[in-house]
């Protein structure tokens, strides 16, 4: 028997706090994705903080979820030439 891939809501229910994900949900007229850390997970709703903001995602509208490698350290300023 081979082990099956659990669904978004599944992923994020089982997923550590401080995790860095991308979700991808439903919105009006389409679909559109939050990356950031995951603040927190409930029965119903999880929490991810973007760089601009807390986005509250209801789990009814995710589509897909997935763990994504942590962000890039900034560059260093390049010297004036």
């Amino acid at each position: 028997m081979s082990p099956t891939t659990p669904s978004a809501r599944e992923f994020l229910a089982a997923t550590s706090p401080g995790t860095r994900v991308v979700v991808r949900y439903r919105i009006d007229g389409g679909f559109t994705d939050a990356l950031g850390d995951l603040l927190e997970c409930s029965a119903t709703a999880c929490t991810v903080r973007t760089r601009t903001a807390d986005v509250v995602i209801h789990l009814d509208l995710v589509v897909a979820a997935k763990q994504v490698p942590p962000r890039p350290a900034r560059r260093s300023p390049r010297a004036a030439g």
